[in-house]
């Protein structure tokens, strides 16, 4: 037979996408879809590119089956040899064994089949390993390999049963009178139908008296199952010789392989239905992990939307605290009113510009302590305010984390952390406070510049102005109320005459928004931040977008090379 090229490569192709299907979150098809992943990559890697590259290769038979059904002695018996070991304690068989004849040896020694499991000669192989077998009484052209147990108490042996027989041409399946109709091996003769592995099935330990009536029920399940063409063997219950199953009792299934081994288009035939049931069954197996990818990408897309929620309400808080003059209350207003004077400064409220800059140029120039008192009190208020609405927005993600798939364990005993502002946090607030609080008196000195009747003004005091304007940020009174309005709105007010005296209306009103802007643009900044834990911890387990339209492409790809090739 010839290799087809192109189809090995599209078929590495899906198995490298369905090897990095991202499946990080704890969803619930995750599970599902990461064994389904896993199964189909240790396939395409133990069985399909394996064959594809290599059609001519001796026929693989693992014989497997339930625990106990004899299946290294059926091994030994077709081989008049001991080269398995059967025991009477169970798991017995823990490494598989695989018999080749000698010519075939260099077909098997090596990782073309079943790369992952590491080849032992001489001696029974440790977990992860195979141990390699040559036998005279083996013809060439095939290679039988005694597989665990598929109903093991051991997971790793069921496991390890179920990849070797997803990377058989042929299955014989071994069960007993007793067990033949047992769950667990009828799920993976299932298996088998659904991806059209060639199977034989081997009935042990049959009472003679008994034979007819139990072949024909299990004949029944088989047909049912649609699995009709599976060829039958049963073994009578006698006993042993030397060891050995009766040779009239084996002679049967070990005719039948050697009749393979020697005929090349029956092995031919054998490897052609098994390799097409395979490739076949990749496309619905993949549509479980395309399933599981998209339902990983909702399920990010929730958790995403929530953490964006929070913290765009955070973001909305501080804007709302910001202009509706909250933090004109306590400290802030009371060095306010120390700064611009109570008593008798508001009781000048009706005089002339002139004098009222006079009270304020005195202000400026000679009560320092106060400028720098109010503008402490300003930075104060707005860390706290940052602060809560960040811790705010960190507390509600991580309670809604909790809620939504995939959440719990991206948290994964991160709450603490997680569960309000960073530990820079503060650090960075009072950065931002201090920075937003030099930029307001950059725009003070940028604004007077080169304005020879307000430069001797602004000599005197441009901290004070820029004290000034930072109240004019929060100058709103919305969130006062009875004295605090009137004393926040109409010392500000004052403060924004002088301003305005000075550098005219519109500048002043640009002063206070462009100070606004600069210090919404640093409270977004600081919440990007704080976000930020979370959209990593989302990102590393994420899917990125288009992971599902890829895998689905890659089955497309696949499918394509197939007709190419048929």
């Amino acid at each position: 037979m010839t290799t087809p090229t192109g189809l090995p490569d599209a078929l590495q192709l899906l198995r490298d996408r369905v090897a990095a299907a991202p499946l990080g979150l704890d969803t619930s098809g995750r599970d599902a879809a990461a064994r389904t992943a896993h199964a189909v990559v240790d396939q395409v890697d133990d069985y399909l590119l394996p064959r594809l590259r290599d059609l001519d290769a001796p026929l693989l038979t693992v014989v497997g089956g339930s625990t106990g059904a004899g299946k290294s002695t059926l091994v030994n018996s077709v081989l008049r040899a001991r080269v398995t070991t059967p025991g009477v304690l169970r798991p017995t068989t823990r490494a598989p064994v695989l018999v080749c004849a000698p010519a075939d040896r260099a077909a098997f020694a090596g990782d073309r089949v079943l790369p992952g499991l590491t080849r032992t000669t001489g001696g029974e192989a440790g977990p992860g390993g195979l141990q390699l077998v040559t036998h005279e009484g083996l013809p060439p052209g095939l290679a039988l390999i005694d597989a665990p147990d598929v109903d093991s108490v051991v997971e790793a042996n069921r496991d390890l049963a179920g990849q070797l027989l997803a990377a058989a041409d042929l299955w014989v399946f071994v069960t007993t009178a007793a067990r033949y109709a047992d769950a667990v091996p009828w799920d993976l003769l299932r298996t088998a139908q659904e991806r059209g592995t060639a199977l034989a099935v081997v009935l042990d330990r049959v009472p003679p008296e008994a034979v007819r009536e139990v072949a024909d029920d299990l004949a029944g399940m088989l047909q049912r199952a649609r699995l009709a063409g599976a060829r039958l063997f049963v073994i009578e219950e006698r006993p042993l010789v030397d060891g050995f199953l009766p040779e009239d009792q084996v002679a049967p299934l070990r005719d039948w392989l050697h009749g393979l081994a020697a005929d090349a288009e029956q092995r031919a035939a054998v490897v052609r239905q098994t390799l097409a049931g395979a490739l076949e069954s990749l496309g619905d197996r993949v549509d479980v992990v395309v399933a599981g990818v998209e339902e990983q990408a909702v399920a990010a897309e929730a958790l995403s939307t929530a953490a964006d929620a929070a913290y765009a309400r955070a973001r909305a808080a501080i804007d709302e605290a910001v202009g509706n003059g909250s933090l004109l209350r306590g400290e802030v207003l009371s060095r306010w009113q120390e700064f611009v004077g109570t008593g008798e400064w508001m009781r000048s409220l009706q005089g002339q510009v002139g004098r009222i800059r006079d009270r304020v140029t005195a202000a400026f120039t000679g009560r320092a302590t106060p400028a720098a008192d109010l503008t402490g009190a300003l930075e104060s208020g707005v860390e706290l305010l940052l602060r809560a609405e960040a811790d705010r927005a960190a507390e509600t993600t991580v309670t809604s984390w909790r809620t939504l798939p995939g959440g719990i364990s991206l948290l994964d005993g991160r709450e603490i952390e997680l569960d309000g502002v960073s530990p820079s946090f503060a650090g960075a607030s009072a950065d931002e406070v201090r920075a937003w609080q030099g930029h307001v008196l950059e725009l003070v000195r940028s604004e007077g510049a080169g304005k020879r009747s307000r430069a001797r003004l602004l000599s005197w005091g441009v901290n004070g102005a820029g004290a000034v304007v930072m109240v004019a940020v929060f100058a709103s009174t919305a969130g006062l109320s009875g004295a605090e309005v009137v004393v926040a709105g109409g010392t500000t007010a004052i403060g924004q005459r002088v301003l305005e005296a000075v550098f005219g209306d519109a500048a002043v009103r640009e002063l206070a928004a462009r100070a606004r802007a600069d210090l919404d643009a640093r409270a977004a900044r600081l919440l990007r931040a704080e976000q930020g834990r979370f959209d990593a911890l989302l990102d590393d387990a994420a899917p990125q977008p288009g992971a599902a339209a890829e895998l689905r492409a890659a089955v497309a790809a696949l499918t394509d090379a197939r007709r190419a090739v048929a």
